[in-house]
């Protein structure tokens, strides 16, 4: 296989990554190296979207990319075990239990795995040392904490109160930066650092998604922006074992309905992990 700069891709297993946004779908097919062999497709997400109309739209979005052998799957709600507990932007009620991974397998006929959108995203940026954490910035806002590259148990920090009774989601999601404009949304951001630094301690903050590219604050020194691509190559981590057995292990302390697997080894998947100037830049990168 070659990309579109006509170099041959990088040998093995080829991954089709998915991003599910609630403004829009995006996919791309990963080499074993976790980059992109052809640059991303994009659609609006459609609304409404209950699961055959996402597993439809994303079928049809896929369809011009390379061939592939395997899916990852980012979903913006609570995962666990390959099926989907809440769906903010599409409605609990029509997804709540729906097993997305299996569902999406029997559509592309190819082993999948599915995670929360915010956590693909943070495998794909963080470093695997001390606490870091990833809030992506979009429809809505998403979140993920690791602890020296293992995943954390999930929190909804979306739905949580953050100003005056507003979540995080209604303070600075797509709406409040419409409303608010780019000025004051951004003086919710630097509040919302503020608050996240008190409540987790974090080493590191990531900022992702596709309305990152508005920030235009004066960042702390240990909070940097991150490329929206990184919601599809991290992708490829979903099919490192240890992270995966992680992602399910974490899951089943999350409550009754997780996996009983094993711990998976005492190394670090992050520690051997590159640098990750190269999923970081000055600026967001492209729009969401």
């Amino acid at each position: 296989m070659k990309t579109a700069s006509g170099k041959r891709a990088h040998s093995g297993p080829q991954t089709l990554a998915i991003d599910i946004g609630g403004t829009a779908l995006k996919a791309s097919v990963l080499d074993s190296a976790g980059r992109m062999v052809v640059d991303r497709v994009r659609v609006p997400t459609p609304y409404p979207c209950p699961p055959e109309v996402l597993l439809k739209a994303i079928a049809d979005l896929t369809t011009p990319l390379p061939p592939f052998d395997r899916v990852s799957i980012g979903f913006p709600g609570v995962v666990r075990n390959g099926s989907v507990l809440t769906a903010p932007h599409f409605g609990t009620d029509v997804w709540c239990g729906y097993p997305l991974e299996k569902a999406a397998s029997r559509r592309f006929k190819k082993p999948a795995r599915l995670l929360n959108d915010a956590e693909v995203q943070g495998l794909g940026i963080i470093n695997g040392r001390g606490l870091e954490v990833v809030l992506t910035l979009g429809t809505g806002v998403g979140s993920a904490i690791f602890s020296d590259g293992r995943l954390a148990p999930h929190l909804e920090l979306a739905h949580h109160p953050l100003h005056n009774g507003k979540t995080y989601n209604e303070y600075l999601g797509n709406k409040a930066l419409h409303q608010r404009g780019t000025k004051r949304w951004n003086q919710r951001v630097s509040k919302m650092i503020k608050v996240v630094e008190n409540l987790l301690h974090y080493d590191r903050l990531y900022l992702g998604g596709g309305n990152a590219r508005h920030v235009a604050i004066d960042l702390p020194q240990n909070v940097q922006i991150a490329s929206n691509d990184t919601g599809i190559t991290g992708g490829i981590h979903l099919w490192d074992e240890s992270t995966w057995t992680n992602a399910r292990d974490r899951a089943g302390a999350d409550g009754p309905s997780g996996s009983t697997a094993s711990r998976p080894d005492q190394k670090a998947r992050g520690t051997k992990r590159d640098p990750p100037s190269p999923s970081l830049i000055s600026a967001a990168g492209k729009p969401g």
